[in-house]
């Protein structure tokens, strides 16, 4: 359990001077000891690159590393105290599953019997009790990739774990439990967990944090709630949530927000913006149907609709704009295709070349 602090930490896989090719830009961030974190973003962000640095794996081609202000920026992987996991299966062939868990409590010199305590301990919450005198190599894509968490999660005295998309290869269903699992593991143990994935529901469900990425920088870090009701950008509000966030173009006239002629009040600003041309930004999940003009109540047309279980989205544009509103489905369709949408002004946000302001 480490606090682990990257100072001025960056790296090009080519050496490039370049810092606009980097994988990784250069980055200042602290994760401290006993929290869960997750790193969200496309294939290719750098979410990988800060993981493998943390381990050892990567160099970095410039700053310093630090666990528990000690400086770790040079020290192998195998001195690091680190256990990760990796987005597919990594298991021992000749072993059973048994001393497939116990091996890194083996290589630390435990005692037989803790080491059998702690070993069914683990199988216990990952459900493979039954599976400890099977070959692991006998074993399903999705059962050696429960071997390879409980090999990860089997030691308590790590500085971190270090999770690379561990559930690919787990089928939908397990996937929800397993999480579960994992964070229950990571409560008693309290350890400081580094979560990589680019599916934003598992991250949300799993992560006290978020760090949002896009090429190779952290675009937006906070809590799965500050991400999701006060994206700083329109990538963050486009990236999180399902449907993305609304943004409609509008102007700033003698201080009131015109989008299309519907005077709106918004969130404030300390900008300046009298004359601006900017965005307005809404979830669709807080936009209500109305049943006549009003404040913040603008126009639109009902285009389309998609069923999702319990909840229904609702196509719409308004003014040439697409428009989602999500609602619950019992409340049926509307009776016309002409609609109002009342927009609260506690929940629409501006934003300017893409930036919150």
């Amino acid at each position: 359990m480490a606090k682990i602090t990257l100072s001025n930490i960056g790296h090009s896989y080519n050496q490039d001077k370049d810092q606009s090719t980097w994988a990784l830009k250069p980055l200042d961030m602290v994760w401290e000891s006993g929290k869960t974190y997750a790193l969200l973003g496309p294939s290719g962000c750098g979410k990988t690159t800060i993981l493998n640095t943390i381990s050892g794996l990567v160099t970095p081609f410039q700053g310093k590393l630090l666990f528990d202000d000690k400086d770790v920026t040079n020290i192998p992987t195998a001195q690091r105290n680190i256990a990760q996991v990796f987005q597919f299966p990594t298991i021992y062939k000749s072993m059973s599953v048994f001393e497939n868990l116990a091996f890194p409590l083996v290589c630390r010199g435990w005692q037989a019997d803790k080491i059998k305590a702690r070993v069914n301990e683990i199988a216990e919450i990952l459900d493979i009790t039954d599976k400890l005198g099977r070959s692991a190599v006998k074993l399903g894509a999705d059962e050696k990739q429960l071997i390879s968490l409980g090999r990860g999660l089997v030691r308590d005295d790590v500085s971190a774990l270090l999770m690379d998309e561990p559930l690919t290869v787990i089928d939908p269903q397990s996937k929800f439990e397993l999480r579960k699992k994992i964070k229950a593991i990571n409560k008693i143990n309290n350890l400081t967990v580094i979560y990589v994935t680019h599916d934003q529901y598992e991250a949300m469900t799993f992560a006290d944090e978020l760090l949002v990425m896009s090429l190779g920088e952290v675009i937006q870090r906070g809590t799965p709630e500050q991400l999701f009701e006060k994206p700083t950008s329109k990538y963050v509000g486009n990236f999180i949530g399902s449907p993305a966030m609304n943004f409609l173009p509008a102007q700033v006239k003698s201080g009131e927000v015109d989008f299309a002629g519907s005077k709106l009040k918004t969130q404030p600003s300390k900008a300046n913006l009298d004359g601006s041309s900017i965005e307005i930004g809404i979830r669709p999940e807080y936009i209500t149907l109305a049943s006549a003009p009003g404040q913040n109540v603008i126009e639109a047309q009902l285009v389309s609709h998609d069923d999702l279980g319990s909840v229904r989205v609702l196509k719409c544009v308004a003014s040439g704009h697409p428009v989602s509103v999500k609602v619950q489905r019992s409340h049926g369709l509307p009776a016309a295709s002409s609609l109002f949408l009342h927009l609260p002004q506690e929940k629409l946000w501006l934003y300017r070349d893409g930036k919150m302001l």
